[in-house]
């Protein structure tokens, strides 16, 4: 029996490299294609954004009215207890001076929804819907 001689010399495994540089080159020519597509979407579409208003709006706002509920449900107008009747006097006051004011209902948290919004409910039938709650 013979026996190959052993060699010193192994055979390295060969890495071909060309058919990951076709993949590398066609994955490389599909993204140019797709930017250039993209940079001239973007300059094929002429968009006139609308420009803002100068000036100040919250300068021109008025402060809100803020009417307060307490866990009593005790209404209160600037700091002052008022009754609904009065409260309903002040709100179109309110407004007949500046038509686009906001009034706001700071009720405190321990209320129920239902004692919120029979107060709510008389504001909203005078000041409609700029009539709005904060719960504190």
């Amino acid at each position: 029996m013979r026996f190959k001689a052993r060699s010193d010399k192994r055979d390295l495994p060969e890495i071909n490299l060309v058919p990951m540089m076709d993949v590398l080159m066609t994955i490389l020519v599909f993204f140019i294609i797709i930017s250039m597509t993209a940079e001239f979407n973007q300059q094929a579409v002429d968009v006139q954004l609308p420009s803002t208003e100068s000036g100040g709006s919250d300068v021109d706002q008025p402060d809100p009215l803020i009417v307060e509920l307490d866990q009593q449900e005790q209404l209160y107008l600037a700091g002052q207890p008022v009754d609904s009747a009065t409260m309903a006097q002040q709100i179109q006051q309110y407004l007949a001076e500046d038509p686009k004011g906001v009034i706001v209902l700071k009720a405190d948290y321990q209320l129920s929804y239902q004692q919120i919004v029979e107060v709510l409910g008389p504001m909203r039938a005078v000041g409609g819907a700029q009539v709005s709650l904060a719960i504190e």
